[in-house]
């Protein structure tokens, strides 16, 4: 809300916590000036420029609020006053001429036990009565198996990876024949030579052998071999991907993939792009 001074006409804003001290009177901080910030008081403020906010006129009869935000309860009504009780009788002493000892062999009042058998039948009804919960467990423990089992499949290749799970499950599957699928890791592929020579058979073409070792701790497939040819400016002639069909013939060489640590030799052929290609550049993925 904003009220107005009337002696420098300074606009101010206030809240309901400084009207309420002075019930509306006010001192203005920038002249001084005591005024009741009511007769000025506005929500909004006119669109600027402006001069003096429009005087609250006062209401001869006060306005009725209809609004109820809350309402305090009534107290509750104070607890009767108990009267004190009395006090105690004193006990009466007690009588025993009319007590009558009645022999052992007559006492058949007290309740017998229940036979061992038919105490071992209600404790066997009992527990028949109880929910069983091992079929719940034993049911989430398969789910469970189950939901691990497919994070380890959709992850094998992570794990197959990494050190300590890798070894034990390579372990487990020596122990009980299985095998392991293939995991690429082209980064772990080591190129220990090459070489680059016209080939012997055919016209405007290329021969290159690679000499590739796998420093990885398992087997991996035959990789993707990526040839690049440039010229001495370093440009880019030409380029070719080489399928693992592309260099291997023998099915069953191509799924046992490439052994840990094994180092094999292959011969790749390319198209000659002529005597301008004189840098070349091999990768694998």
């Amino acid at each position: 809300m904003y009220t107005q001074c009337p002696e420098c006409l300074s606009v101010f804003s206030l809240g309901a916590q400084a009207l309420v001290q002075a019930h509306g009177y006010v001192i203005c901080g920038h002249c001084d000036a005591g005024f009741d910030s009511l007769a000025t008081l506005s929500e909004q403020l006119p669109p600027e420029p402006f001069e003096q906010l429009p005087v609250n006129e006062q209401a001869l009869v006060p306005p009725r609020i209809e609004l109820v935000v809350y309402r305090p309860q009534p107290p509750a009504p104070e607890p009767a006053v108990v009267a004190e009780a009395a006090a105690p009788a004193a006990p009466a002493q007690e009588d025993f001429s009319q007590l009558v000892f009645a022999p052992r062999f007559a006492k058949n009042t007290r309740q017998r036990k229940p036979p061992r058998r038919e105490r071992k039948r209600r404790t066997r009804r009992d527990a028949g009565d109880r929910p069983r919960r091992w079929p719940w467990v034993l049911v989430c423990s398969l789910l469970a198996l189950g939901l691990a089992a497919q994070l380890a499949w959709i992850g094998r290749d992570n794990l197959v990876r990494a050190p300590l799970p890798g070894n034990w499950l390579r372990s487990l599957c020596d122990n009980i024949g299985c095998r392991l699928p293939l995991v690429a890791a082209p980064k772990q592929l080591r190129l220990l030579a090459s070489n680059v020579e016209a080939h012997p058979n055919a016209a405007h073409a290329l021969m290159i052998s690679l000499s590739l070792r796998n420093e990885a701790a398992f087997a991996q497939p035959w990789p993707v071999v990526v040839v690049t040819l440039e010229d001495a400016q370093g440009r880019r002639l030409t380029m070719r991907r080489l399928l693992p069909g592309d260099y291997l013939d023998d099915p069953a060489v191509l799924r046992r993939g490439l052994a840990p640590g094994a180092t094999t030799a292959l011969l790749l052929e390319v198209q000659d792009p002529g005597e301008q290609a004189v840098a070349y550049e091999f990768g694998f993925e």
